[in-house]
């Protein structure tokens, strides 16, 4: 029995030992670019080679990956399906390959990905930029949105990436997951300065319970909402009338602009917005509900030199809001 256990223990391992990694790569490019030659100008290979390598794949996965398409080359469905779990691969490898004993952001060349909102991008993207160009000119960032499937997803993400940008939620409170805390923030309602419902500074509950609304990541009629607006949606009383759904928080303020709807929208985002934008930023009526916005890392990443110093230019980013 034992040496069958070791058996099935080592399938794995072998099958890994069989496949030609750098394909993953390759793979990686080709749904990037979505073009044979462009890819093999990003890889330093030649043309031919390239054809080689995605004739290969069509091999392995038994699909077409890129299909022809009217005079250019589109993702196969299982391409799509693929891209994102590419993304999560290379990023891995990159990290097991660059791993270090001591970490210098002056030299090092390794990809870091970090997962966060539009929101968080707008008030926090342009100081993490400006440190890395300064102090880590060779390191490459790669920042992934935040979805709708973040809540579901959160547990196997976290595992995959450098971080999560994001409010406390429970699918991140695990015991092998760390937190800290960036930045707060407060919810604000904001309306077009010429808004023909809302009135004054400081809309009643009554005035909001019959406006439209421009809501971020409101989800399909019957759907729970998990986005952390809800919360604030949930403490006002209100079930919102949404005249526009949008998978965003950056396209709020412009979606509000010039009408006569209404939104609950990050203080910190919106108020660069408001004059140029002719909006009016207005209090919540009643409680409102803080945002905390943290950093969350998988515990096995927690004493790695390189992580340690995102951290600290993460929280220096911080500092300087």
């Amino acid at each position: 029995m034992a040496s069958e256990a070791r058996v099935s223990e080592e399938r794995p391992v072998a099958g890994l030992a069989k496949l030609d990694l750098n394909l993953l790569v390759i793979l990686r490019e080709l749904i990037r670019e979505r073009n044979v030659t462009r890819a093999a100008e990003r890889l330093a290979v030649t043309q031919p080679a390239a054809s080689a390598a995605l004739a290969r794949l069509r091999r392995y996965f038994d699909d077409e990956l890129l299909v022809r398409y009217k005079g250019h080359y589109e993702l196969s469905p299982l391409a799509a399906q693929l891209a994102e779990q590419v993304e999560l691969a290379c990023a891995a490898a990159e990290r097991v390959f660059t791993t270090d004993a001591e970490f210098d952001p002056a030299t090092t060349t390794r990809e870091f990905t970090l997962m966060m909102a539009d929101y968080t991008i707008a008030v926090i993207g342009e100081q993490i930029s400006q440190l890395f160009e300064r102090l880590a000119p060779g390191a490459r960032l790669h920042m992934r949105l935040v979805r709708e499937s973040l809540a579901i997803e959160a547990a196997e993400t976290i595992r995959q990436i450098e971080g999560i940008v994001a409010p406390p939620m429970s699918p991140l409170m695990l015991p092998h997951v760390r937190s800290m805390e960036l930045f707060r923030d407060r919810w604000v309602c904001v309306a077009a300065s010429g808004n023909r419902v809302v009135s004054g500074d400081s809309p009643t509950l009554d005035e909001l319970a019959g406006v439209t609304w421009v809501a971020p990541f409101l989800p399909e009629h019957g759907r729970p909402w998990a986005a952390p607006v809800s919360q604030q949606f949930a403490m006002l009383g209100i079930h919102p009338h949404a005249a526009i759904r949008v998978e965003s928080y950056q396209a709020v303020p412009y979606l509000v602009a010039g009408t006569d709807r209404v939104a609950l929208i990050q203080e910190r985002l919106v108020c660069p917005l408001a004059e140029r934008l002719d909006l009016k930023v207005m209090e919540c009526p009643g409680a409102s509900e803080t945002i905390v916005e943290a950093l969350w890392w998988c515990d096995e990443f927690h004493d790695d030199p390189a992580h340690v110093w995102l951290r600290q230019t993460l929280a220096r980013a911080a500092s300087a809001l």
